[in-house]
């Protein structure tokens, strides 16, 4: 609830078998209350009524949310009042890790206005916070671990809600091998940020060297489509659904990443390949065809982003048997197989098409 997330806050209050504390539920129809108000008079410009159930919702208990002090610093810009503007800003600098224009934003304000306590308050604690973060990156690059958890765990003192402390510190207890320090650390961090990616590599690694598969396969999956183009997430991927296959008895077929697509030069190739138990997809092409010029880099691609696929290629002017076989006829086609048996087929797909295509028949892994 100090972060704002009135739903899970929900969630956890009613617990099954946890008893209702009427001064928390007392408090969270507060917080409920002036968060919907405060984002009902923003959305008509309502500026002095954004700026009071902003505040009301701060002091009800959702005091350790950036977006409310965002709400509240926009109407203390838009009402003028520069100095208090510029302490919001200053939290939600340091809410979000960005520890330099945390303090520059802070010593604006107390350059507005330098005899004002809050302000001075306010300052202070940034520029520890910011140390503590300084000194424990310095110890991180020195491999001094346990001292660098240290520092990190003073700025986490000052700020306790702050994602990038915790995940610095989850790499610390990563390198000194308490994982589930780390993993715990990650989960602070992604509760704070949902959307941190770097806690979720870090949870990740934890994970893998846990050799808890499944998690691990869970939180690659979502860094695989927020990070498409990072390889290193796609091969940690493959990896962990390798390994969790293994872990389950399941055989592997065929896994290995970064492949090509495979060729097919032969009949025999082509039925073995695609009586699999794993999916296979064939490209039926043509390479004098543009479009299967076009499409052909994207085929490519795929096979790296979705390891557990089987796929080949079928130049149709070469292997024209084959073709006819499985009654080709225009190109490019795509045809999906599993067990041997044909599951989907494909005309000159677009690229979202394709792609989906191949999302929705993944072997399923977790």
């Amino acid at each position: 609830m100090k972060l704002g997330l009135v739903e899970s806050a929900w969630k956890h209050l009613c617990f099954p078998g946890q008893r209702l504390d009427p001064v928390e539920l007392q408090k969270f129809q507060l917080v409920e209350k002036h968060l919907s108000k405060c984002s009902d008079a923003r959305k008509v410009n309502d500026w002095n009524g954004t700026l009071r159930e902003a505040e009301a919702s701060i002091a009800a208990g959702a005091d350790y949310c950036p977006q409310l002090f965002m709400c509240r610093a926009e109407a203390l810009l838009k009402l003028h009042q520069l100095e208090d503007s510029e302490l919001s800003l200053s939290k939600i600098e340091m809410a979000l890790g960005r520890f330099e224009n945390a303090v520059a934003a802070a010593e604006k304000a107390g350059q507005i206005d330098p005899r004002n306590v809050e302000v001075a308050v306010l300052l202070n604690n940034v520029r520890l916070v910011a140390r503590a973060r300084t000194r424990g990156n310095d110890l991180f690059k020195s491999e001094r671990f346990t001292e660098a958890c240290s520092a990190y765990g003073e700025g986490l003192r000052l700020d306790p809600a702050n994602s990038v402390l915790y995940c610095n510190r989850a790499a610390c207890w990563f390198k000194l091998g308490s994982l589930e320090r780390s993993i715990d650390d990650c989960n602070q961090a992604l509760r704070i940020q949902p959307n941190y990616t770097k806690a979720l590599l870090r949870r990740a690694a934890s994970y893998s060297k846990l050799e808890r598969w499944a998690d691990a396969v869970r939180d690659y999956e979502v860094l695989r489509r927020e990070l498409p183009d990072y390889n290193g997430v796609a091969e940690s991927l493959f990896h962990a659904q390798v390994a969790l296959k293994k872990s389950r008895g399941e055989e592997v077929y065929n896994m290995k990443f970064g492949g090509e697509v495979e060729e097919v030069l032969g009949f025999e190739q082509f039925r073995a390949a695609t009586s699999l138990p794993c999916v296979s997809v064939v490209h039926f092409k043509s390479s004098s065809n543009v479009h299967c010029k076009q499409i052909s880099p994207l085929v490519d691609t795929l096979c790296v982003r979705y390891p557990s696929i089987n796929f080949l290629k079928v130049d149709m002017e070469e292997h024209p048997a084959i073709a006819n076989a499985e009654n080709v006829r225009i190109v490019p086609t795509f045809k999906i197989y599993k067990n041997g048996n044909r599951v989907k087929e494909i005309v000159c797909p677009s690229h979202d098409v394709l792609e989906h295509s191949y999302k929705d028949h993944q072997m399923p892994m977790t």
